[in-house]
This record gives structure tokens, C-alpha cells and sequence, in this order.
């Protein structure tokens, strides 16, 4: 990749120099190989034979090692162990006796199990195509790996994201931190945790070991989990979330480290609780679960002439290619830092690996058409489409809030899990949904259907011509349907006249 493009033209004599280092020419370089970039890798070699890929750490996904699935593994452990624990109500009596050891075995095992696959393609690939290594582009635009200086006409970053942990606590806490990219390779369960962040990562972390019996206290800085916009479903959440977590919201933490207690190693937290009260947390592990950075801080591409943003984004990429700026440059998957998601990193990846050999201006990258975003805890939580802020920041939309609460939903309430609260954004107008937020039970599956009913403009009315079977959980979407139609004053038409058909 010539700098020459966009910066100023380099000494001849030096630029000869590098040339004469050049280990190899390719037409395309990918650099990072999980999601984004295997399916770039993949979709350009179909095309060309003159492409390497760079990688460094292991050569799976985000998804596969240290995210989604050995997360979800150890979720379905916890809910295995609350299930058998609490079951009095309905008759069932047990003795629960949780094997740390085992449950972590099984969630690495099974982590390997779907690791399997991924090496498996990563082996078919021929061995020169791929470089373990770091990748560094140099003050001439060539990428320096190892011992190789690499000249590529286009380059597709994928590095994509890492753990964020704030300034000095990796020092101050040692062993005792942890963060999702090494949380799932821990032996054992420890007796106490201490879990900082309540997005994703720290919700779902926080409960699952909770329920395998770890005592868990969470800290976060501001009085909201899940990244929930709207108060009413926050309050909510933080409510049915409290049953199982012992959380310390607008908590401000001043100090992190360790200290000797009873001849171990202990690790501390103090901070300011919301009352102005000065406190200490001592405890065995602190997983920190406050974010994640994309990887390209050391990656060069500042020689290119790009300049970041304050989220570590080139300011001039375009987001509907990833390219950047008129360069022969794309950066897609978690590395672009827009929507950190895995069908969204492998859509852009697939989109830049085809659109790099064929130059075909038909490939864009398809961002979701409707944003969609999950909580596994118990209960779950969703959003969808747009947010309440969001609806209330367009002066031009005029629209209502259909509500429906799980406390005492039919099946909901059968089967114990019913806490929960719903609310459908629509637009007076259109009879459309704009947007959703939810914490509930079958959260996942409630907002895929309103995110297929805004992605192909279903209105209301129409939802409700489907059927809604009876009983189940489903039926409190129905519910909440209703509310909308009901206060956009519409009528509408149903053989069941009870809001939650029991």
C-alpha cells in the first residue's frame, strides 16, 4: 500500500531502500482473523491467489473463545443450578451441590468443540497464506510482520476489539483481575467476585455466577444496567435483576488493589456508595466488564494519513463500505468500532472481501435494518428499532407507548419467571413500530418479531391478525399491541377479550 496517495512523496533513495527489503507484492492483505477478517479472507480469495493473512493470538472468533458462546455455556450451567435450587414452589424438593471444577470443564470443552470447526477452515487454507504475527505498517504504507515487509495493493483491517480496563488496575489488582477474554479459562469457580459494569458482559457474567453460588457484588457509576434508555424499563430491570444480584449503582470506586487477609491474597475495591458513604469491598476476583476497544492503536495506520476519533475511528471512513476515505483501505468487524456484532462483523467482512477484487460497486456493507440487541440474564433484555430518546429528540413524530406488564402474564406466572415490563414505541401516523425496550421472560423472542415487523414496515393492525397461541408467553406482546391501538384511539377487532387470554 503506496503512501504516496495521500501524503507527502518520500525520498527516493529511501523509498528504493524499502522496495529492496520487500519479501513479497500481494493484491490483498487481510490483518486479523476472526470473524470479519475470515470471511474477508475467504470471499477475496475467490478471486484472487495473491492474498495473505496476518493474524495475531488465536485464529478463531471474539464469538467462539472469549464471547458469546462459552458466556452462554456458563449462563446455561447457572440456570441448570437456580432451577434445582428453587423449585419449592412447585412441590420439588433438592439438595443442589455445584462442582465448580466440572462446570468450568464443561464450558471449556464445548468452547473447544466449536473452536474445532473454525481451526478446521483455518487448516484448509494454505499454509503461505497465512502469517502468526504482528502487523505494523510502516512510514512507507508496507506492512512489516516478523521478518517479512509485505507490499499489498489493498488491505482489509480486522483486528478486531479488546477488554477495556481502566488506568493502573491490571498493576493494582495482578492475578486477581479478570476480564471476559480470560474469565472462561478459570479452573475452578472462586468463592467471591466483585464484577465492575453492568452492560452485557457484567449482567450476564454477575447473575451466572451468582446462581453457581459465587457471591457476586456489582458496581457500576451511574444508576442504569443494560445500556436501557428508557427509565421505566431501567427501573424495572434493576428491580427483577435485584432478586438474584446484590448491585451497587451510582457508586463511584476511588481505589483498587490487594491486600494480605488470612495469609492470601485478597483483592479491594473502595468506593463511594450513592449515599456519600465510604466503603471496602474485599474479595477474591474483580472481573472488569467495562467495555471494549477496537485493536488498532499499534497498527500504523497513522502513516497512511489517518486520523482517529475520540472511539479510536478513522474520521473519514465511510460507513457503508468501510473504506477509508479514497484509500484502498477497509476496516471492518469490532476494529471499525460502529456496531460490535457478530452478524454485523461478518456481513462487513463478507461485503469488503468481495468488494476489494472486484471492485464492484453493487457491494456495500448492509448495516442491520433495524437495531437489535440482547441481554441474556433472567429475565432478558431487549431493544429495538429506536430508542425512546431518540422518538422524543424528532419533533416531527407523534407517537404512543404500548405497555404490558409480566408480573401476572398467564404462562408467564405458570412458570415462575414472571417479572418483567414492555414497551412498544409506535407512530400515531403510520400505525408503525419505531422501537421497543423490554426486560422480561422470551425477551429474545418478542423482539425478533418486532424487529422483522420494522424491518418490512408491518403496522400494528397487522400483528394483531396473526395469531397469538394460547397460553403463552407471547400472548403479553399481544397485550401490549392492544395498548398501542388503544391509545391511538383505533379499533380494532379480536374474539378474546382478555388481555392475557386466562
Amino acid at each position: 500500500m503506496s503512501k504516496s496517495k495521500n501524503s507527502a512523496d518520500t525520498d527516493l533513495s529511501s523509498e528504493q531502500s524499502s522496495i529492496q527489503k520487500i519479501t513479497r507484492s500481494v493484491d490483498v492483505a487481510v490483518i486479523g482473523a476472526g470473524t470479519a477478517g475470515q470471511n474477508a479472507f475467504r470471499q477475496a480469495s475467490k478471486t484472487t491467489k495473491s492474498i495473505v493473512i496476518i493474524n495475531e493470538g488465536f485464529w478463531t472468533t471474539t464469538c467462539v473463545t472469549v464471547g458469546c458462546m462459552p458466556s452462554k455455556l456458563l449462563i446455561a450451567a447457572a440456570d441448570r443450578a437456580h432451577d434445582a435450587k428453587y423449585s419449592e414452589q412447585f412441590g420439588i424438593h433438592s439438595e443442589v451441590t455445584i462442582n465448580g471444577k466440572q462446570v468450568m470443564a464443561r464450558v471449556q470443552a464445548e468452547r473447544s468443540h466449536f473452536e474445532s470447526y473454525i481451526h478446521k477452515q483455518v487448516d484448509s487454507w494454505p499454509d503461505d497464506k497465512k502469517i502468526a504475527g504482528h502487523a505494523h505498517i510502516n512510514k512507507q504504507g508496507l506492512i512489516e510482520v516478523n521478518d517479512e515487509l509485505i507490499q499489498a495493493d489493498r488491505i482489509i483491517i480486522a483486528t478486531g476489539s479488546s477488554p477495556f480496563i481502566p488506568d493502573g488496575w491490571d498493576k493494582k489488582l495482578g492475578d486477581t483481575l479478570f476480564t471476559s477474554d480470560t474469565i472462561f479459562d478459570m479452573s475452578d469457580l472462586p468463592e467471591s467476585m466483585a464484577v465492575v459494569g453492568t452492560g452485557a458482559i457484567g449482567l450476564e457474567m454477575a447473575q451466572a455466577f451468582t446462581r453457581l453460588g459465587v457471591a457476586v457484588t456489582v458496581f457500576n457509576r451511574v444508576n442504569r444496567v443494560g445500556g436501557l434508555k428508557d427509565k421505566d424499563i431501567n427501573a424495572k430491570a434493576i428491580d427483577c435483576l435485584s432478586a438474584d444480584l446484590k448491585m451497587h449503582l451510582d457508586s463511584e470506586i476511588t481505589e483498587v488493589g490487594t491486600v494480605f487477609a488470612d495469609d492470601s491474597l485478597v483483592a479491594f475495591i473502595d468506593y463511594t456508595d450513592k449515599d456519600g458513604n465510604q466503603v471496602r469491598w474485599e474479595g477474591n476476583q474483580v472481573l472488569v466488564a467495562t467495555g471494549r476497544r477496537n485493536n488498532i492503536d499499534q497498527l500504523g495506520v497513522e502513516n497512511l494519513g489517518v486520523e482517529l476519533d475520540d472511539k479510536n475511528r478513522p474520521k473519514n471512513l465511510k460507513i457503508d463500505t468501510g473504506q477509508i476515505g479514497d484509500l484502498d483501505v477497509y476496516i471492518v468487524g469490532d476494529a471499525n468500532a460502529h456496531i460490535p456484532l457478530l452478524h454485523v462483523a461478518s456481513d462487513e467482512g463478507y461485503s469488503a472481501g468481495s468488494r476489494v477484487c472486484e471492485q464492484d460497486d453493487e457491494v456495500y456493507i448492509r448495516p442491520p435494518a433495524t437495531p437489535f440487541s440482547i441481554i441474556f440474564t433472567s429475565p432478558q433484555i431487549i431493544n429495538v428499532g429506536m430508542s425512546q430518546q431518540e422518538i422524543e429528540d424528532d419533533p416531527d413524530l407523534e407517537y404512543v407507548i404500548g405497555k404490558v406488564s409480566f408480573d401476572n402474564q398467564g404462562r408467564s406466572r405458570i412458570m415462575s419467571v414472571n417479572c418483567g415490563l414492555l414497551h412498544i414505541y409506535a407512530c400515531k401516523e403510520t400505525d408503525k413500530i419505531l422501537g421497543a425496550s423490554m426486560v422480561g421472560p422470551a425477551a429474545e423472542y418478542i423482539g425478533h418479531i418486532l424487529a422483522t415487523a420494522i424491518t418490512n414496515d408491518i403496522c400494528v393492525k397487522q400483528l394483531l391478525d396473526t395469531p397469538f397461541y394460547h397460553p403463552t408467553i407471547l400472548e403479553g406482546l399481544r397485550t401490549a399491541l392492544r395498548d398501542v391501538q388503544h391509545k391511538m384511539d383505533i379499533p380494532f377487532q379480536s374474539l378474546d377479550t382478555q388481555e392475557d387470554g386466562f
